[in-house]
């Protein structure tokens, strides 16, 4: 688990590293499954099923996976159903349906990947495709290949299997040609198609970007330190106070001093970013600790952050800032 964790982090320091790692991991997994889990039942009822199961369900597994590794994710959801604060008029629907786009657009790399190397091996695609529940126009397209066409027809649940087929092998050899070739051809247009639309999608960002690309590449630089840094940050504040409070305990003494944010700045700092153009701050830290103030008695607490319950969109090209990492 550590070693994973490891190329997960080297993977977001760079989004075409961590989009071509994703990749090769998931394209490995179906070589996998194709090899070792998966063999076509040649049953005219199963046979659709178990392919379109094998095909699809992984990639919906894949994809749910995604999100929950977002960070995003949870800082979207996290509250959400909380409206006492916060306004739920269709405006914050918009801009948190506009979170949820930036988040598919990662989260769906994994799904597709595995959707396009499964088309390019064929197999899932041959054994759906001769089940009893695809087209019946499609099935006697394929069959107009063979002699035979209506015992292909009959037979073609088996065509997978190899054997158990009156249909001579050159026919089913022919058959099986063509759904493979069928197959390879929907796998390079959903790469072609992926491929475009990514390509589209990081223009369009690049685009409208409010920021210079130098200074883009020193936000980006920025983002992951600071989420480098909190997170190794937090488990010292926190083991901090456990000691200070397991030391008072045992000692029967009282507990030293030990400052911990209250639940209002967590909120401040755990909210989505919000890009101003009239103040620059790099994150949502980064303005709330701008809006502190010195005083005469310390540090204090001034007011809540105005973009905490802010309904402005977040510029494409910024948004890596809630994960700390690249995201286009």
């Amino acid at each position: 688990m550590d070693k994973f964790k490891t190329v997960l982090n080297i993977a977001n320091q760079h989004t075409n590293l961590g989009f071509g790692v994703v990749a090769l991991l998931t394209a490995g997994g179906e070589q996998i499954f194709s090899s070792v889990v998966f063999g076509c039942p040649c049953s005219p009822e199963l046979n659709f099923v178990y392919g379109m199961v094998f095909l699809l369900v992984p990639a919906l597994a894949l994809l749910l996976f995604g999100f929950m590794l977002s960070k995003k994710t949870w800082k979207l959801v996290t509250g959400l159903c909380r409206c006492k604060k916060r306004p739920c008029g269709w405006r914050r629907l918009f801009v948190e349906g506009h979170v949820l786009c930036q988040i598919s657009s990662s989260a769906l790399v994994a799904p597709c990947t595995w959707i396009a190397v499964a088309l390019l091996n064929g197999n899932y695609f041959e054994c759906a495709m001769t089940g009893n529940s695809t087209s019946s126009y499609y099935t006697q397209h394929l069959c107009t290949q063979t002699k035979a066409a209506e015992q292909c027809w009959k037979d073609l649940h088996k065509f997978p299997c190899g054997k158990g087929s009156e249909v001579p092998e050159a026919d089913r050899g022919r058959v099986m040609l063509t759904l493979r070739a069928h197959s390879q051809i929907l796998g390079w247009l959903l790469i072609a198609a992926i491929m475009l639309s990514n390509l589209l999608l990081t223009c369009l960002a690049r685009c409208t970007s409010p920021i210079s690309y130098l200074q883009l590449k020193f936000w980006r630089a920025y983002a992951r330190e600071e989420t480098s840094m909190m997170e190794s940050h937090i488990p010292k504040h926190a083991k901090e106070l456990a000691g200070r409070n397991l030391n008072s305990f045992f000692t029967n003494k009282p507990p030293e001093e030990v400052y911990t944010p209250s639940n209002e700045d967590w909120e401040k700092i755990s909210s989505l970013y919000k890009f101003s153009s009239r103040k620059q701050y790099y994150s949502t830290l980064h303005r709330v600790v701008e809006n502190h103030t010195e005083t005469d008695v310390g540090m204090q607490r001034m007011t809540s952050v105005r973009s905490n319950d802010s309904t402005s969109i977040c510029p494409a090209a910024l948004g890596f800032v809630d994960d700390g990492n690249s995201a286009l």
